[in-house]
């Protein structure tokens, strides 16, 4: 695939914030407080020092305020990173996870309940042969 004909319908710069939060967020989830205290900056240490601004609730308002095309390019590409479609299959994903997220799907709620959700959607991307890794963020 070339990368002029690659259109994930979300920009990677959106995709890599869903992806630190939901790990930032798997991350307090695991985490124990010997943990933080061996690596200070891992994810989740950094989420205990600002844990009003790393919530779900934030995270869930983030997708919400994403436009349907946006959503639905999330889903797929969790989809992807899954293993349920791969990169040619992506126009029918992407089709999919629109129907999916009609008459007021709730995105988020179905995004946020699948286990590794970062991981699913870095996975996704990288099925493409992009990385969210190299952004700048």
């Amino acid at each position: 695939m070339e990368d002029d004909d690659i259109d994930l319908g979300i920009s990677l710069e959106t995709v890599a914030t869903v992806v630190d939060h939901a790990r930032a967020l798997q991350g307090q989830e695991e985490t124990d407080e010997a943990q933080l205290s061996e690596d200070e900056n891992s994810e989740a240490a950094l989420l205990q020092e600002n844990p009003e601004e790393l919530t779900e609730q934030t995270l869930r308002d983030f997708i919400d305020q994403l436009n349907e095309d946006e959503q639905a390019a999330l889903i797929a590409l969790a989809w992807t990173g899954r293993g349920d479609y791969g990169p040619e299959e992506w126009e029918e994903a992407l089709r999919l996870a629109a129907e999916r997220n009609e008459g007021g799907g709730d995105a988020a709620s179905y995004l946020l309940g699948m286990d590794m959700l970062g991981d699913l959607l870095a996975e996704g991307v990288a099925a493409f042969g992009l990385s969210i890794e190299d952004l700048e963020r």
